[in-house]
This record gives structure tokens, C-alpha cells and sequence, in this order.
């Protein structure tokens, strides 16, 4: 018997004898293909390998410095040799930005990977929305490895997709998830630290704009004290046959439930993945309970999955809680597929947790929307709305300086990223649908001023 299956017995008799207090998670009335994720850093990688591997069920993906599918380019022959290669790309191309990260590689690994059915139809990457964030002032990861994610996006949407990437690049951050200010964020780092728990406080409420980008105009957040209950679950059910440690799982995660979710009302998830070094065991419940989305989940009916990723002694390769996106759990390609460990154990998690037939009502389609700004960077701004009944398409309209009014593009979902604007310019945007193949009359007129350019 090899060294890492001895290992791998031995993770399980020690989970078996330290049993989690937690139970399993419960069944809701949450529609699968209502299903969303978004991550930061080791959780922003891996929130793109799993909406690329799952893209047939995940709706939108909220990326905050993180790479882009396949980064490290781990094949088989790096794990023959000794497996520095990927770390060393890691550590090197896939944080520093450095030359040899080429978009065309990414694309090319994804394409095959879906010819041989490992990851979904690429196609379904058309429909995804896609938020992405570098701040301004991240000092871990460079620019250059989140421009290639925008260009691995870039290169399955055409033009009539375009408008789902919204990049926000234009908020004075460092390296971290970014939040408004006030009291419940207080205890957290100023904008601009870099440091532990990487979780900033810019004014900016990171989390609110990710879950508009992806499902749509939502209600304003609750504030105050929420209704829903944040619970702890055993991740063990989902990592089975091996225990959660031989995958460098924690043994707990957490789940956000929506009082209407828990009873029984039609609901959607959202999968929040840390970022290394911010798990239970390193940051304590600072990532579940401040990062912003469940003041949005409890008053928009969003459950909030929160796996854990920690250290384990028996993955050496991974001392800072990290998600694999470097192929360090079994030494091979499989870590950006659907057979991946952790994938396929977020995937389980959020099978367990969906099996609703139904939709929210706010996504259903009213008898009337509103439009609205929800991001501007300095060279686009992102707009979203509430559903219109019947509505198959809805087409913006950009004006500039001049009030006259040129279409920006369409698009059949409830958000558009308008791109290539100028900065510190004020612009107006009205919206139109087409109901029943007419296109109706626009319906609401917005305006902002986009961000200045970041000083170099």
C-alpha cells in the first residue's frame, strides 16, 4: 500500500473518532438552475473552475481576484516529475501576471475538457453572468493574471453576450472581499491592508453588486437584525467515500437560510467561497457573518452556502486553507472538472440542498420594472432591473453629453455591463422590452457618472 492511501485511511479513522456536531444540510425549495457562485482569491479560481465544469446549472459567477480556468496548466506529466511545476506556477505566472499566462491555453484545456465531456457545454458560458473584480491596490495578485480571466470569458461570448461582464477594476482596495462601512463591519480592515481576515471596508458593498449582477434589480438588504438563521453543517456526507481532511475540507460549513426558505417558499442559492487564510479555523466566523451577503439573502430569499476549505497535514502542499486550483489533492487535471474532489463535493453540497421546481416572485415578472445603476468603474457601468411579465428581450439605450439616445446592446437576462465609456463622464440610460415579438416604449431613464482612472 502506497504512503498517500495509508495517509488517506488514517484522515478517515481520525474524522470517524472526532465526529462534527452538525447535521447534515436539510432539503429546500430551491430551484438548481437558479444557482449562483462567487469567490475570492483560492475561492475566486475555484468559482470559475466550478461554473465552468457546471455552467448547464450556475447562473452567474462573482470573481474577486482570481484567475482564470486552468491557470497553473497542471497536466500529468508535472505530477511524474515531482509537482513543483504547478506551484511554481502558481506562486509565479498565475499571481505576478508574468508572460507565459496566455488566455489561448485556458480556451484551449476548457475546449477539450468539454469534448470529452469531463466540464458542460461550453456554450453555456453565453448565458452567464459575470462579475469581476482586481482592486486597485492588490498587492498578492497582479492585474494582468484578472485581465486573462476577462479574456478567457471574453473568448466564448460574442457580441450579442457582452454585456455579462461587468470588470470592475477602479476601487482602491488591496487584496481582499470589499465592504460598505457601518457598525456590523467595524472590527474589519480598512480599505487598502492587505492583510487578514482580507475583508475591507471601501464603501463599496462588493457583495450586494455581485448577487444584482447576476439575478437582477433585488430589494435593498436588511440591515438590521435578520430574520433568517445562520447554521453550521457536516460536510463529511459530501466528501464520502474520503474524509473531508483528505480533500482539505473542513469537517463544518455554514448555510445562510432565509426565514421564507425555511418555510418552504420558493428560494435560489448562492455559493460564497473564502479566499486562503480566511476559513473558521483562521478568521472564525468573520467570512459567514461580514461579508455582506446574507443582509441580501434574508430580504431576497437567496440561501447562502459557505464550504470550508482549511489547512490539512495531510495535503502539504496546501498549508494556508486554500481552494485547489492547483491540482494539490490528487496530482492530477481533474481538479478544473466535474470528477474533481472538491468540486464534486460543492456539487453534492449544492444537490443536497436544491430539488424546488419553483421561482422566487420577484423573478417571476411584474406588470412593470424600474431600471438601475448598480456599479460604475471608469469605463463602464453596470445596470440591472427587476423582470417584466412576458418580456423575452430587453434592449438599452445610452446617451451621452448630447441627450440623444444610440442602443448599447440587449440582452434576455435582468442585468447589462454597458463597456468602453469614458471616465468621470455622466451618462443616461433608459430601457425597453420586447413583449410578444413588439418592442414597447422605454420605461425608465437612469444616470451616472462613471469612476475616475485609477492613478498609476
Amino acid at each position: 500500500m502506497n504512503v498517500d492511501r495509508m495517509l488517506g485511511f488514517l484522515a478517515i479513522a481520525i474524522s470517524a473518532a472526532t465526529p462534527v456536531a452538525a447535521e447534515p444540510l436539510a432539503r429546500y425549495n430551491a430551484s438548481l438552475n437558479e444557482s449562483s457562485i462567487s469567490g475570492i482569491s483560492s475561492g475566486g479560481y475555484m468559482a470559475v473552475q466550478f461554473a465552468t465544469a457546471w455552467s448547464s446549472v450556475i447562473k452567474g459567477v462573482g470573481i474577486v481576484a482570481g484567475g482564470p480556468f486552468w491557470c497553473v496548466r497542471a497536466d500529468a506529466s508535472d505530477f511524474i516529475t515531482g509537482y513543483l511545476g504547478p506551484i511554481w506556477r502558481a506562486t509565479g505566472s498565475c499571481m505576478k501576471g508574468t508572460s507565459d499566462l496566455k488566455s489561448a491555453d485556458f480556451a484551449a484545456k476548457a475546449d477539450a475538457k468539454a469534448a470529452s465531456r469531463d466540464i458542460d457545454p461550453l456554450d453555456n458560458l453565453k448565458r452567464q453572468r459575470i462579475y469581476l473584480f482586481h482592486g486597485d491596490n492588490d498587492a498578492l495578485i497582479a492585474k494582468a493574471v484578472t485581465d486573462a480571466t476577462a479574456e478567457f470569458y471574453r473568448h466564448y461570448l460574442d457580441d450579442t453576450n457582452r454585456g455579462n461582464l461587468f470588470y470592475q477594476t477602479a476601487i482602491d482596495s488591496g487584496h481582499a472581499l470589499v465592504v460598505s462601512d457601518d457598525a456590523q463591519t467595524g472590527d474589519l480592515n480598512a480599505c487598502n491592508a492587505n492583510d487578514s481576515p482580507y475583508i475591507e471596508r471601501c464603501g463599496y458593498d462588493q457583495a450586494g453588486v455581485i448577487l444584482q449582477h447576476i439575478y437582477g434589480a433585488l430589494n435593498p438588504p436588511n440591515r438590521g437584525q435578520l430574520k433568517g438563521a445562520l447554521k453550521q453543517f457536516d460536510q463529511s456526507p459530501y466528501t464520502r467515500p474520503r474524509a473531508p481532511d483528505a480533500l482539505s475540507l473542513g469537517e463544518a460549513g455554514h448555510v445562510f437560510v432565509p426565514d421564507d426558505c425555511a418555510r418552504g417558499e420558493a428560494c435560489r442559492v448562492h455559493i460564497a467561497l473564502h479566499g486562503c487564510k480566511q476559513d473558521v479555523s483562521k478568521v472564525g466566523r468573520r467570512f459567514v457573518e461580514k461579508a455582506g451577503y446574507n443582509a441580501w439573502a434574508d430580504t431576497n430569499s437567496i440561501i447562502v452556502l459557505y464550504p470550508q476549505a482549511r489547512s490539512s497535514w495531510y495535503r502539504p502542499y496546501n498549508p494556508q486553507g486554500c481552494w485547489d486550483w492547483w491540482g494539490y489533492v490528487d496530482y492530477t487535471d481533474n481538479y478544473v472538472t466535474k470528477s474533481g474532489a472538491q468540486i464534486a463535493a460543492i456539487k453534492a453540497m449544492l444537490d443536497s440542498v436544491t430539488g424546488g421546481a419553483g421561482v422566487p416572485s420577484d423573478i417571476s415578472g411584474g406588470a412593470s420594472s424600474t431600471l438601475e445603476v448598480i456599479d460604475r468603474s471608469d469605463t463602464a457601468a453596470a445596470l440591472a432591473w427587476k423582470p417584466l411579465a412576458g418580456a423575452t428581450i430587453y434592449r438599452i439605450s445610452r446617451a451621452g453629453a448630447d441627450g440623444q439616445f444610440v442602443l448599447a446592446g440587449e440582452t434576455k437576462g435582468l442585468g447589462f455591463a454597458d463597456s468602453g465609456l469614458a471616465p468621470r463622464t455622466t451618462y443616461s440610460w433608459r430601457i425597453s422590452a420586447v413583449v410578444n415579438g413588439v418592442e414597447g416604449s422605454p420605461f425608465a431613464n437612469v444616470t451616472a457618472t462613471t469612476r475616475p482612472t485609477p492613478a498609476p
